[in-house]
């Protein structure tokens, strides 16, 4: 136990603010808006002297309005001050001019509050409460009837997943499956802050969205993961589900303080009711840290530790023409094998073939993937896991 004083912070120990101006409007798509800010007073440098004036900003449309040049704002820097990976955005807060405050919304049915007792708390309407036309539905719903559900750590795994499931449907020559997304609360909360997520829906490969817990800016709204993947299978009529975290990964390097902990939690509720877990393996080939080299510690813990009841974890048993390519190789193959080993007590292990068409197939994604800043090439390991579960969930439809 460790003693010492206590200090008591305030709200000026957790935010760090700047006011700004915006330049340029930049890139948008649902629910966001990039843009320029020239800010008051300048970032702090690592130095100690003045850093940068200018810097990208987000605005989240729904939250703050859509904020034109000339505009002044307030904004929260503090991931930036610090460095930290908030995909290189100050956040806009609100206007700074009382005149440029957004409309009061019109009046309408739902009180689900998201991101409840912040400054922006967003009051939606849940899928599963009373106001919603599909509370007849879901208000004793309690069976996913075997529904494939794909759990996963990161948000990065998710495009690759739905990769992998088109790939098996091209395979059987079979329509596409149609997917559904149940994002939860342990990165981003806004969906609106996922570029993947409205390129996929543009391109036809996610069905919908439906943001649970604190997560909000999804198709749907419900108020747990339970709830979330009920309304997938029963107001969605979705083939399969894809289970992960908003973009965004907190770790602190410790056994149990990682968000992707609760990917064990959503093997758990699949389970529950009646669908059927499939595990998707954070894996990489590239990771600098042995904690994530091959399978990560986080899949090793979620999975082996928090996850009570059986999922098929599916392991990538990549054809010898894809270990020859760079960052994978039989050496990770048998680290990956070893380690995969230790969740066999509890979980069904299916390997699945890992082949080249399959990694072509991930090239021919619509959006780009990346993972810790590392590309498909760099790290074709962790995208194919991912895609090697997708593909397994739909070969359980047939």
């Amino acid at each position: 136990m460790t003693t010492g004083p206590t200090h008591r912070r305030t709200a000026a120990d957790h935010v760090t603010w700047r006011t700004g101006t915006v330049t340029a409007r930049g890139r948008t798509w649902p629910g966001a808006r990039e843009l320029t800010v020239r800010l008051g007073e300048p970032l702090p440098a690592p130095d100690g002297h003045a850093g940068t004036s200018e810097i990208r900003a987000l605005a989240y449309t729904g939250l703050v309005g859509d904020p034109d040049v000339g505009d002044r704002l307030a904004l929260n820097v503090s991931a930036l001050a610090r460095g930290l990976g908030t995909g290189g955005y100050g956040l806009v807060v609100a206007p700074a001019d009382p005149r440029a405050v957004p409309a009061d919304p019109s009046p309408g049915p739902g009180h689900l509050v998201k991101a409840r007792y912040t400054p922006l708390q967003a009051m939606v309407l849940g899928v599963d409460e009373q106001e919603s036309e599909h509370h007849g539905v879901l208000r004793d719903a309690d069976d996913l009837a075997a529904t494939p559900v794909i759990v996963a750590d990161l948000h990065s795994a998710v495009p690759a997943i739905i990769a992998g499931a088109r790939h098996a449907a091209e395979l059987a020559g079979t329509p596409a499956p149609r997917v559904a997304y149940v994002m939860t609360d342990g990165g981003a909360l806004p969906a609106a802050f996922s570029r993947t997520v409205a390129a996929l829906r543009e391109h036809g490969w996610l069905e919908s969205t439906i943001t649970v817990g604190q997560a909000f800016g999804g198709d749907h709204e419900a108020v747990t993961v339970h709830t979330g993947l009920l309304a997938a299978h029963h107001v969605l009529g979705a083939d399969l589900v894809v289970v992960a975290q908003g973009p965004g990964n907190l770790g602190t390097g410790t056994r149990w303080g990682f968000s992707g902990v609760t990917a064990g939690e959503a093997v758990n509720a699949a389970a529950t009711l009646a669908g059927r877990p499939v595990a998707s393996l954070r894996v990489s080939g590239a990771d600098a840290r042995d904690r994530h080299l091959g399978i990560s510690h986080h899949s090793l813990t979620a999975y082996g530790r928090v996850a009570l009841a059986p999922a098929d974890v599916v392991v990538p048993h990549p054809e010898a023409a894809l270990q020859d390519r760079p960052g994978w190789g039989a050496e990770l193959t048998r680290r990956v094998h070893d380690q995969a080993a230790t969740l066999g007590a509890r979980h069904r292990l299916v390997d699945v073939p890992a082949t080249t068409e399959l990694l072509e197939a991930l090239h021919r994604a619509p959006v780009r993937l990346s993972t810790m800043g590392r590309g498909l090439d760099t790290d074709p390991a962790a995208f194919v896991a991912a895609a090697v579960a997708g593909q397994h969930a739909h070969d359980l439809l047939a």
